[in-house]
């Protein structure tokens, strides 16, 4: 039942038009009512007065609103104060509260995580044509303001940016008026209510509203003032809405600047257009005019259209800007104001089937972003929206899907200037709705919005909010009419709606994949965590469309893997033309543990119930510093435009697949590495056109088969890594930043020579002792191992080195139910023993004595469902090598094991990590190919990644050695043929333990393994999908396994 007290319609009235106007409450349940008295969507151009105002982007048409507001929080609207908004009620002594902030961030109700299912499911029984009233936050905020003198020059307005996700506006006690829609902006005529000295504004936020049902992104649920809010005056002459399109023509070189503003007021306006992404309004550079011409306008729409002759193009590659200079002058020929856009000239269109810009097909390598700080939720700031521009760009992401709302106007203008494609989406997402439908829980025709012609209105005004602020920008490529919706006659509409404003863009939804009765929806099939041989499936099936993964490569915490079978299906399907990860950054939010330290949380973590937990999790960035985590290694050489490959004796390949940039944009970079360390370089001049391919000869005589003269080493390994970098600074990277590499490895297996030293073999009554120079060790009969490894006198092994099957599950583990099924190597590698059975009840250790060199075998049961067993062999030399092999021989019916090594433990103090093998990212079989060969070194704790949830992390592949060492220098070597090597503060059983990192026990060990292989990390998705078959450990053979360790 709703209380009766949220239907009271509130006793605060206006006069307008005659007619008293009011705010009923009851009116938030109907999605027929989701706006009143707002004024017409338009473009987000920024009026200016003069020219030093539009260098520095102020606009003195502007008063920021942002700052302090005074601020009361109730339950439900129930305890709200009535009447807060009347101009004689002093609310100056209410609590502070920041605009724009979400209040969840502020100390009022908590951050709510849930992923599908609504934030108030199984609290209160509301389906579709209600909202929660019983719990259902209400913000109500008052800002006091005095205009400066002379401000208000033509009427005063007033621009919220966000509000979500509904609210209504008074301003001196009048009724202003009333909006929904998050993420888009609403504007009001403040002008009847305003008067001189101080006003009184007031704003009520209501957390959830009908449009709610269509607000149900994964995301955290917050409510209030998120983005800015300014008062603005119009001048005499005043471009009110700007529309900006440049037409390039077919044959992709001349072009059609199609100009249409909405007007206010009377005069004439002078159109400049520049040619230079740095033109400065404040510097006359005639040699840039391309054009100036003035014309008349008047009160309504003006239109103006000019040629434009060969226009340098936009792409993301060279993001060639011009600038639209307007200059609106009154009938006293007095500037008003003046105007500068920014326009890219592009064509993006649909060609046979294939997406193309300016005349080539054009491939997305892109990523989902949600618009998230770890401090302020969705109330993000510049500084952090340009650091993740910037990190995209280093990263070779050339694309963002804006999931799934609009975003801050800020980041589609970084966009336009940096160089990247966007999908530009449509604030809509009602999953649980259907998700529900789907599951039998409630009646199809409960979807929202389904074919409901109640929520048509309302959807198609969100098409129109979304399409008019973001028209101008080149960057937008696509409209989104929004995510996971299902099908239906009023998604339909809104595609159409689309493109019936733009005919210039194309227009996409991946919903219809679950309901095809709309075809026509989408112009090109997507689809989300498809794999990949699904989708040569359905391309074979399908010619109609092309092919976008819009959400895949799912990268929930240590993921990614096998991402690049996907990109690689972009060089041999065209009609595939890539997709976009899921997603950027981890929706994280600062807090603090009992103990004081902050720590990153996720869904669950301020006890809000229901929830979805880590699923808030699964950026390729990390949240807080929004540092890259290591899985953007791989992101970078799967997305990077410039391939080399090395098929062909004494040359590499150069495979440009930059649409429109030459090679010679960059420098080329020849590096020759002898076992993992440089001994040259060089520069080689490419100049491969886009889309074109070139053979060079390798400059190093000693890798080509021509080679006669050089001297090679026999025991060397050598590397090539060609690499390209910037060959000057640019806005987001440093000359040298590098682009693009490719690698080939000359492998060589470095001989083992066997020390010819003596040993000494000591026969102990439970014990076999081994001496020889600089160390001695102990072999215990009675405990089952290596219980000591003395290397000049200093114990090194604090525990028996042990068989390890087992690694700390990843959340795709944990999705796809791999714990439960591998359970059986956990419980080996937990209680693996030499015993089996009674205390005396084992294989006898058995000793084999050679010429110096004494040889240790040990059986070892495990506790598996069937048993199995496996042996430890440990050969001694002289110089304190231990040549360690570990051998299992198959038992049918035990299942994959997720690592198949060894696991050493040492005292924390051995906390220096260096390895010539995969790097400098954690690599993994099915996540390697962004690494290079080399020579690395960190701290121990580096390998730690940062994961919401401890989990697997900072193995390295292709190990040759490693260095575990002291701050003295003195450790422990490893050796091996591509070892599979971790070294972690923690065992996979502590980390396994841990849901949080301030969960983690203190260190006092470094934990070591030492494997053949570990199995890979997946990422097709999280929640069911399973490593692929390739990059299993089979279980089917036996399996033997051999490396080295030695004292340093």
């Amino acid at each position: 039942m709703q209380n009766a007290h949220f239907f009271v319609k509130m006793e605060i009235r206006k006069r307008q038009g005659g007619q008293d106007m009011s705010f009923e409450i009851k009116k938030i349940h109907d999605p027929k009512f989701f706006k009143e008295n707002c004024m017409a969507a338009h473009s987000d151009h920024v009026a200016y007065a003069d020219e030093t105002e539009a260098e520095e982007k102020k606009s003195s048409f502007r008063l920021l609103l942002d700052g302090i507001w005074k601020f009361h929080y109730a339950r439900n609207y129930t305890q709200t104060v009535n009447g807060f908004e009347a101009e004689t009620f002093d609310c100056k002594c209410w609590e502070d509260i920041r605009v724009p902030a979400h209040i969840q961030m502020e100390g009022y109700d908590i951050p709510q995580y849930v992923n599908i299912q609504y934030p108030w499911d199984g609290r209160e029984d509301v389906w579709r044509d209600a909202v929660p009233s019983e719990f259902n936050p209400v913000a109500s905020y008052v800002k006091y303001f005095t205009l400066p003198e002379g401000f208000r020059k033509s009427g005063l307005y007033i621009s919220f940016q966000g509000v979500e996700s509904g609210f209504a506006l008074w301003l001196n006690g009048h009724y202003v008026g009333y909006s929904e829609d998050s993420f888009t902006p609403s504007d009001f005529d403040l002008t009847p209510y305003v008067k001189e000295g101080e006003n009184k504004l007031a704003v009520q936020v209501f957390k959830w509203t009908s449009s709610s049902w269509c607000e149900d992104q994964d995301f955290y649920r917050f409510s209030g003032i998120f983005r800015s809010v300014y008062l603005y005056t119009m001048p005499k002459v005043h471009v009110y809405d700007l529309k900006v399109q440049p037409i390039v023509d077919e044959a992709v070189l001349n072009a059609d600047l199609l100009v249409t503003m909405q007007m206010r007021g009377e005069g004439k306006a002078r159109l400049t257009l520049t040619g230079s992404r740095n033109y400065s309004v404040l510097e006359e550079k005639e040699e840039q005019i391309i054009f100036s011409e003035e014309l008349p306008v008047s009160e309504g729409e003006v239109h103006f259209e000019k040629e434009v002759k060969k226009p340098d193009l936009w792409s993301a590659e060279i993001p060639n800007l011009y600038t639209l200079t307007i200059e609106c002058f009154d009938q006293n020929g007095e500037r008003s104001e003046l105007v500068s856009q920014r326009i890219g000239f592009r064509r993006f269109e649909m060609k046979d089937g294939i997406m193309t810009l300016n005349g080539k097909r054009i491939v997305f390598k892109g990523v989902n972003r949600h618009e998230f700080s770890s401090k302020t939720g969705r109330a993000v700031t510049r500084e952090e929206v340009l650091k993740d521009i910037v990190t995209m760009k280093q990263n070779n992401i050339n694309a963002i899907r804006t999931c799934h709302y609009p975003d801050a106007s800020i980041i589609y203008d970084l966009c336009d200037e940096y160089g990247l494609y966007m999908i530009a989406e449509n604030n809509l997402e009602s999953h649980g709705s259907w998700d529900a439908a789907m599951h039998g829980s409630v009646p199809k025709d409960m979807i929202v919005p389904g074919d409901n012609m109640d929520w048509e209105p309302m959807m198609l005004d969100r098409v129109n909010s979304c399409y008019q602020r973001d028209k101008n920008h080149p960057a937008v490529l696509i409209w989104s009419v929004g995510n996971e919706s299902y099908g239906g006659k009023v998604i339909f509409d809104m595609s159409e709606k689309f493109r019936a404003l733009d005919p210039y863009r194309l227009v996409h939804y991946e919903g219809i994949f679950n309901d095809r009765r709309y075809e026509a929806t989408s112009d090109m099939e997507s689809q989300m965590y498809t794999s990949v041989e699904n989708v040569k499936k359905f391309l074979a099936e399908h010619k109609e469309k092309p092919f976008i993964m819009c959400e895949y490569t799912h990268a929930m915490g240590n993921s990614c893997g096998a991402m690049h079978k996907y990109t690689d299906l972009t060089d041999t399907e065209p009609r595939y033309q890539g997709g976009f990860i899921w997603d950027y950054i981890d929706q994280s939010i600062l807090k603090k543990d009992r103990y004081g330290k902050d720590f990153q949380a996720y869904g669950g973590d301020f006890l809000e119930r229901p929830t979805d937990y880590n699923f808030s999790g699964n950026g390729i960035c990390y949240g807080g510093d929004r540092d890259p985590s290591p899985k953007m290694q791989e992101v970078k050489f799967n997305y990077q435009n410039i391939s080399i490959l090395f098929e062909k004796e004494g040359k590499f390949t150069v495979v440009n697949k930059n649409l429109f940039a030459n090679t010679d944009r960059f420098r080329c970079v020849a590096v020759l590495q002898k076992n993992g360390v440089v001994v040259k370089k060089q520069e080689i001049e490419t100049a491969v056109p886009p889309l074109s391919t070139k053979d060079y000869e390798i400059p190093f005589a000693i890798l080509r088969a021509d080679d006669k003269d050089q001297k090679k080493d026999p025991d060397a390994e050598y590397t090539l890594t060609v690499s390209f970098r910037l060959k000057e600074d640019m806005s987001w990277a440093d000359a040298g930043h590098e682009v693009a590499f490719g690698q080939k490895i000359y492998k060589k297996i470095p001989a083992f020579h066997a020390s010819e030293k003596p040993i000494r073999v000591v026969h102990g009554k439970v014990n076999i002792g081994v001496k020889g120079e600089d160390f001695d060790c102990l072999f215990s009969m009675l405990s089952g191992g290596l219980v000591s490894y003395r290397y000049a006198g200093k114990e090194m092994i604090e525990k028996i080195p042990m068989p390890n099957f087992w690694r700390a599950p990843v959340d795709n583990d944990n999705g796809s139910m791999a714990p439960a099924r591998y359970a059986q190597w956990k419980i080996a590698s937990m209680y693996i023993s030499h015993r089996n059975g009674g205390m005396f009840d084992n294989v006898p250790t058995k000793v084999e004595e050679k010429d110096n060199t004494v040889t240790v075998t040990y059986t070892y049961f495990m506790p598996t469902t069937p048993a199995g067993k496996c042996q430890v062999s440990y050969t001694v030399f002289g110089d304190g090598t231990i040549e360690t092999k570990l051998m299992y021989d198959p038992v049918e019916g035990l299942p994959d094991m997720p690592e198949f090594g060894m696991m050493f433990q040492f005292n924390a103090d051995y906390d220096n990590l260096t390895w010539y093998g995969m790097g400098p990212e954690e690599t993994y079989a099915d996540r390697r190919h962004g690494a290079k060969l080399g020579i690395y070194s960190n701290k121990v704790a580096d390998n730690m990644a940062k994961y919401l949830v401890p989990q697997e992390c900072g193995n390295k592949v292709g190990v040759r050695y490693v260095r575990l060492v002291d701050a003295k220098g003195r450790g422990m070597m490893f050796e091996g043929d591509e070892l599979s090597f971790s070294a972690l503060p923690y065992t996979p059983h502590e980390l396994e333990n841990a849901a949080h990192v301030y969960e983690l026990p203190q260190v006092h060990h470094t934990i070591v393994r030492v494997a053949m292989a570990q199995m890979g990390v997946g990422g097709d998705d999280s929640w069911g999908s399973w490593v692929h078959p390739e990059y299993h450990i089979d279980v089917t053979k036996p399996l033997e396994f051999t490396f080295r360790f030695k004292g340093i």
